[in-house]
């Protein structure tokens, strides 16, 4: 699933965000993002079940290999 955070703005200033896509804490990175970017503070919170999701991090060993020349 891509990564991405969903913002409803309201009639009286109040602003929702909701982060999809973003397993675990890492969610709470991109709510402080917003926070400085928007100057607001979080009032409430809610976590959605990927909260409790590990993200899988692929990692590919590229072995460094030296060319001679001769």
């Amino acid at each position: 699933m891509k990564k991405s955070i969903k913002i409803e703005i309201f009639s009286d200033g109040t602003i929702q965000a909701e982060t999809q896509g973003i397993k675990g804490k890492k969610c709470m990175d991109y709510i402080k993002i917003l926070e400085e970017i928007l100057e607001a503070k979080t009032l409430d919170s809610d976590r959605t079940p990927e909260y409790n999701e590990k993200e899988n991090i692929r990692v590919k060993n590229i072995e460094n290999q030296m060319i001679n020349g001769d």
